[in-house]
């Protein structure tokens, strides 16, 4: 009976004690919980001041690329009087690819699905100049192969570089 007497009197201060440790334990977890969420949206938001001007320099640029590579720009910029149709039709491709490793480093900022629309519109347009070149003689003068080029884009609905565009800018109009 004394034993049990001392273990009630020994129970009567450990249990509020152990009550109270317990619960200081799961609120100090609770406020470093809170505190480590505010850290991590403090740090987004951080990083958001500093990444989305970036991101959005990227896509600025990924625009540009493909304004560049449009066939009529592209033609226009690249055509010299002198240049026979498949010393332009070198010109054209040479011209897409540096273009195209220029701007490599932007997809790091951009996401896959607007990187691929950017690199299916390059793609596409290298194949319609080339389904352009085959048609033209290539000792014929450069502009004949311009005119197939603009020709056969007439012909498609839209261009793949005006898909892409579209494409990217839905992407940002999302992100920002």
């Amino acid at each position: 009976m004394k034993i049990l007497m001392v273990i009630l009197e020994i129970l009567k201060y450990t249990v509020p004690s152990v009550i109270v440790f317990l619960t200081a334990s799961h609120l100090i977890k609770q406020m470093l919980k809170a505190q480590e969420r505010k850290s991590l949206i403090e740090y987004r938001k951080q990083t958001s001041k500093e990444v989305n001007p970036i991101r959005l320099q990227a896509y600025e640029r990924a625009i540009l690329f493909l304004e560049r590579i449009t066939p009529s720009n592209l033609v226009i910029r690249v055509h010299q009087n002198r240049m026979n149709s498949a010393e332009m039709h070198t010109e054209l491709l040479s011209t897409i690819r540096a273009e195209f490793d220029h701007n490599l480093t932007q997809q790091i900022y951009m996401s896959s699905g607007a990187w691929e629309a950017l690199r299916r519109a390059k793609e596409e347009t290298i194949k319609i100049i080339n389904i352009s070149a085959s048609k033209v003689d290539g000792g014929a003068p450069g502009i004949n192969l311009s005119k197939s080029v603009l020709d056969m884009c007439m012909q498609v609905e839209k261009l793949p570089t005006q898909m892409a565009i579209d494409a990217i800018k839905e992407e940002v109009k999302q992100l920002f």
